[in-house]
């Protein structure tokens, strides 16, 4: 499956898909109006959309439609990060790590974590 950048509005109806799914459009409705304050009108035209762009698809339910996720949240999380990189760290990851680090904003646990995440990457490269 390629990689799939998706907007704001992709990630909010995705991220309830990839909680929970099928879900229904009125229960897709209800999360995206307590979450966001979305009217009806804006959840299904965004479904309408989204299923259009292969994102999601609709099975039949009775008179209604259920909803499922076809892009996985890690390949999406994955083109999300690579855009953010090139965008912001002109796709330096030691560039976003310096800042992160100089903001004083990482914890004891995180640098623990990016160490053991670095020693893997210098396995996995061997």
């Amino acid at each position: 499956m390629r990689d799939t950048t998706l907007t704001n509005s992709e990630w909010y109806v995705l991220d309830c898909l990839w909680d929970q799914n099928p879900m229904t459009v009125m229960e897709l409705v209800a999360a995206l109006h307590d979450k966001l304050g979305w009217a009806k009108s804006t959840t299904i035209t965004t479904l309408s959309r989204m299923e259009s762009k292969g994102l999601i698809a609709a099975q039949a339910q009775g008179r209604g439609k259920q909803y499922v996720p076809c892009v996985d949240r890690k390949s999406c999380a994955r083109a999300e990060t690579h855009s953010f990189l090139d965008r912001v760290y002109r796709g330096s990851v030691g560039l976003l790590v310096s800042a992160l680090a100089s903001e004083k904003s990482l914890s004891r646990e995180e640098i623990a974590d990016l160490y053991e995440i670095l020693r893997q990457a210098e396995e996995e490269s061997k």
